[in-house]
C-alpha cells in the first residue's frame, strides 16, 4: 500500500480499539427488521435457512465478476439479494441502500452514499493503493486534518482499520458504504488518478509553446509520450467515467498549475478531476491521436472525431481543440445514438403539437427551420425528423459542420472551408445530386440562405437551424440575410423554437412549496392546483441537485395562409406572433408551464432557460 502526505512527525498510532459490533450480523439485523415490521417472521426464517448457500453464491460471483474482490458478503447485501418488497415509494424491492440507511439510523452507525463529483480524488488516491482498497472493500472519501473518513462495506473490520492507520498516519473514521459505489469509485475515479500519478512520476519538464507564462528550464528532456500506458489508461478511464455519468460534454481546460476536467451533465458543468501540468501535454496528444488530429500542431484550432462503444452502443465523440493562455483546451462532445435518434413522439411535443409537426414532415417541399441557442437540442430534433423520413425511396443529404454522428441512411457531407467546401458550395452541388430531402446544419450567410430558398422552390424539403430567440424571429433573420420577403413567404412552411429543461428527479420528487412571486414571474396565479407541483429534494441519483435528465419545451408554428400574407407584406413581428397564437401555436413559456403542472420541472428551471418576456 502506498502512503500519502503525513504529518511532519506523526505520533505512533496505537492499535485501534475497534469494537466488533455484534449488531452487524445477520441474526441481529433480521431481528431489527422484524421489530420494525419491515419483514415477517416467515421471511426472516426463509433468509436464515438459505443464508449459507446464498452467501457462497454471492461470494463466488464477487470473486469472478468484473470487479473481482475478496468475496466478502455483508449481511446487508445478503438480505437485499432476497428482493423483499420495499415500503418506500418508487422502490419495488428492498435494496442495500435502504437497509444501510435503516441500520445506520437504528444503531447510530454512520452510513454514507458516495458522490464521485464531490471527492478530492487526487489527494485521496495517493493515500491508499488500489489492491488494498479492493481487498478490504474500502475507499477514502474525506480528509479533515489528521482524520480520514473511509467508506467500507464492513466498517467493523478491525484488521483493515489497524493496517490503514499504521500505513497512513491518519486517524481513520469508518462509515458504512455500498459495495457497488465503493468498487465504482475505486475503478473509475481512483484508477484515473493513480494512472495520472504514475504518468507524472515518469514525466520530464517540457517547453509548452501554448503557455503564455511558460518558465523555460534549459536542458530538459522530451515531453511525456502520448503512447505511455498510464496516459492511455487515464484517457480511457475518463471517457468511461463520462459515459457512466451521462455527460454530454467533457471540458479539459489548462490552468496555470494544473488542468481542470469538467463534465456537463443535464446542461450544467461539474468539476470532476485535475490533471498534473506535466502530464497534460501527453494527455492531449493521446486524445488527438484517437481523433486523428495533428499532434504537432498546437497553435491553431483543430476538429476531429472518435468512435467508441459503451454498453453495446456505438458512441460518437466530437473533439475540438483550441489554444488558450496556458495550453490547448479540449472539448469532447458526446453523441449517444439512443438520444440523438429518437421517435418523434419521444422528443417532447404535446398532443396538439405532434400532429402539426408530423404534418410538416409530410410536406413535399419547403423549408422547416429549428431555432434556439447552442445546446437546446436542435440536432436531436433534426436527426430524429430525418430518421422518421428515411426510407429506401428517398435520398436524404445532410451538410454539417462537422458531422455530428455518422448514420448510414443519410448521405452526410462535412463542411471543409480549407478545401473550399462551405455550406453554400456544398448545397449548390447537392442540388445536382437528385436529393429529396436536404438538411443544412446552419444557415449562416446570405449565399447559403439563397441556395436553401432555391432548393425549396425547386421541389425539395429543406431542414435547417438558425440561432434566433423565437420561432418568428427566424423570418426576420432570413430577411436580414437578404432574402426577399415574398420568397420567405413562399418557401418557409414551419418554424420550431425549443429549449431544454431539466426534469425533477423521480427518485426524490416531493411536493413543492413554491412562492407566489415565482409563480407570478412565469404568469401563473393562485388558481392552479399546487398539489401538482414537484421539486427534487436531492438524492444520490441526482447528485443532490434535484434534477435528473432533460426534456424539451417546444413552440411549433405552421405557416398558414394568413401568416404567409403577413410575412409577404412586411407585418411587424409582434403582429405575426399574435396571429400565430390565434392559429393555435403554443408559446414556449406556455409549453414549459405545462411541464411544470405535470410535475416534471420547476419554476426556477423555467426562469433559467426561458425569459419571461416570451
Amino acid at each position: 500500500m502506498t502512503t500519502g502526505s503525513k504529518p511532519t512527525s506523526p505520533p505512533p498510532v496505537r492499535p485501534r480499539s475497534v469494537r466488533v459490533d455484534d449488531t452487524f450480523t445477520l441474526p441481529r439485523i433480521l431481528a431489527l427488521l422484524e421489530e420494525r415490521n419491515l419483514i415477517s417472521a416467515a421471511q426472516a426464517e426463509t433468509i436464515r435457512a438459505n443464508a449459507k448457500a446464498r452467501t457462497q453464491a454471492l461470494a463466488q460471483r464477487a470473486r469472478s465478476g468484473p470487479d473481482e474482490d475478496e468475496g466478502y458478503v455483508s449481511p446487508l447485501e445478503l438480505i437485499a439479494s432476497f428482493h423483499l418488497p420495499s415500503r418506500l415509494p418508487r422502490h419495488e424491492h428492498v435494496d442495500e441502500a435502504e437497509l444501510g440507511a435503516l441500520y445506520g439510523e437504528a444503531t447510530g452507525t454512520a452510513f454514507m452514499r458516495i458522490d464521485p463529483l464531490k471527492l478530492d480524488a487526487r489527494t485521496l488516491a495517493a493515500i491508499v493503493s488500489k489492491p488494498f482498497a479492493r481487498k478490504h472493500l474500502l475507499v477514502p472519501v474525506r480528509l479533515d486534518g489528521r482524520r480520514m473518513t473511509v467508506a467500507m462495506v464492513n466498517p467493523f473490520d478491525k484488521g483493515a482499520l489497524n493496517n490503514l492507520e499504521h500505513a497512513t498516519g491518519y486517524i481513520v473514521e469508518p462509515v458504512l458504504g455500498l459495495r457497488t459505489e465503493i468498487l465504482k469509485t475505486i475503478n473509475e475515479i481512483f484508477a484515473f488518478e493513480r494512472s495520472l500519478q504514475k504518468a507524472e512520476r515518469m514525466r520530464s519538464a517540457t517547453l509548452d509553446v501554448g503557455n503564455l507564462e511558460q518558465l523555460v528550464d534549459i536542458g530538459t528532456d522530451a515531453e511525456l509520450d502520448s503512447s505511455d500506458q498510464h496516459v492511455v489508461r487515464a484517457v480511457d478511464l475518463l471517457l468511461q467515467y463520462a459515459f457512466e455519468q451521462r455527460a454530454s460534454d467533457i471540458h479539459i481546460e489548462p490552468k496555470r498549475e494544473r488542468a481542470l476536467v469538467r463534465l456537463r451533465i443535464d446542461g450544467r458543468l461539474h468539476n470532476t478531476h485535475t490533471i498534473p501540468k506535466q502530464v497534460f501535454p501527453g494527455f492531449v496528444s493521446r486524445i488527438k491521436i484517437m481523433a486523428r488530429l495533428d499532434i504537432a500542431e498546437k497553435r491553431r484550432p483543430q476538429d476531429g472525431r472518435i468512435k467508441s462503444a459503451y454498453k453495446e452502443n456505438e458512441i460518437e465523440l466530437r473533439v475540438s481543440t483550441v489554444p488558450v493562455a496556458f495550453g490547448e483546451k479540449v472539448v469532447i462532445r458526446i453523441f449517444d445514438p439512443t438520444i440523438l435518434l429518437q421517435d418523434i413522439g419521444a422528443l417532447g411535443f404535446t398532443a396538439e403539437q405532434r400532429p402539426v409537426y408530423e404534418r410538416l414532415l409530410q410536406r413535399p417541399h419547403g423549408i422547416i427551420l429549428v431555432t434556439g441557442p447552442t445546446g437546446s437540442g436542435k440536432t436531436t430534433t433534426l436527426y430524429s425528423s430525418l430518421q422518421a423520413l428515411a426510407t429506401p425511396a428517398v435520398n436524404i443529404v445532410t451538410i454539417e459542420d462537422p458531422i455530428e454522428m455518422v448514420h448510414d441512411p443519410f448521405n452526410q457531407i462535412a463542411v471543409q472551408e480549407a478545401a473550399g467546401v462551405t455550406f453554400a458550395t456544398a448545397l449548390r452541388s447537392v442540388l445536382r445530386q437528385d436529393p429529396d430531402i436536404v438538411m443544412v446544419g446552419e444557415i449562416r450567410d446570405p449565399e447559403t440562405a439563397q441556395y436553401a430558398v432555391q432548393a425549396a422552390l425547386t421541389g425539395h424539403l429543406v431542414f435547417s437551424t438558425l440561432h434566433t430567440n423565437t420561432a418568428v424571429g427566424a423570418v426576420t433573420r432570413l430577411v436580414d440575410l437578404g432574402i426577399e420577403r415574398f420568397l420567405v413567404a413562399s418557401t418557409v412552411i414551419g418554424l420550431v423554437a425549443q429549449r431544454l429543461l431539466r426534469m425533477v428527479c423521480p427518485s426524490c420528487a416531493d411536493a413543492a412549496d413554491i412562492s407566489d412571486d415565482a409563480l407570478e414571474l412565469i404568469g401563473l396565479d393562485d388558481a392552479i392546483d399546487r398539489s401538482l407541483l414537484r421539486r427534487g429534494a436531492g438524492c444520490d441519483k441526482c447528485r443532490k441537485t434535484g434534477y435528473f435528465g432533460r426534456t424539451a419545451a417546444f413552440e411549433v408554428l405552421e405557416v398558414s395562409d394568413r401568416i404567409r400574407v403577413m410575412i409577404r407584406d412586411g407585418a411587424d413581428e409582434n403582429d405575426v406572433v399574435r396571429a400565430a397564437r390565434q392559429d393555435g401555436a403554443e408559446p414556449l413559456m406556455s409549453n414549459a408551464i405545462r411541464k411544470l403542472l405535470e410535475g416534471r420541472t420547476t419554476p426556477d428551471e423555467i426562469l433559467r432557460v426561458i425569459p419571461t418576456a416570451w
